[in-house]
């Protein structure tokens, strides 16, 4: 299951998610998405956990929880929806 993590402290760390989740299961991938101009956070990750239990689990667990100061939301990401193009600015 893919799992949405939001509202995270823009220190935290692709191993930082791992050692959360992993307290609640095997966890395949984390990822911190990082703004390709700055290259810092953009306060949200993700995290992949193949059992659906353990992955529920962590949802209930650990959102509207504090996680380095900041209450994360946590809950099933949802699929990414195709976006228009970018209209041209003249």
């Amino acid at each position: 299951m893919n799992i949405y993590i939001g509202n995270l402290d823009y220190g935290i760390t692709e191993s930082d998610l791992s050692k959360t989740f992993g307290e609640f299961g095997t966890v395949s991938k984390s990822n911190v998405i990082i703004d390709k101009f700055t290259g810092r956070s953009k306060g949200f990750g993700f995290v992949e956990m193949p059992n659906s239990a353990e992955a529920n689990e962590a949802i209930a667990k650990l959102n509207e929880s504090d996680l380095n100061g900041r209450k994360i939301r946590v809950n099933e990401a949802k699929p990414r929806e195709d976006r228009p193009a970018s209209r041209p600015r003249y």
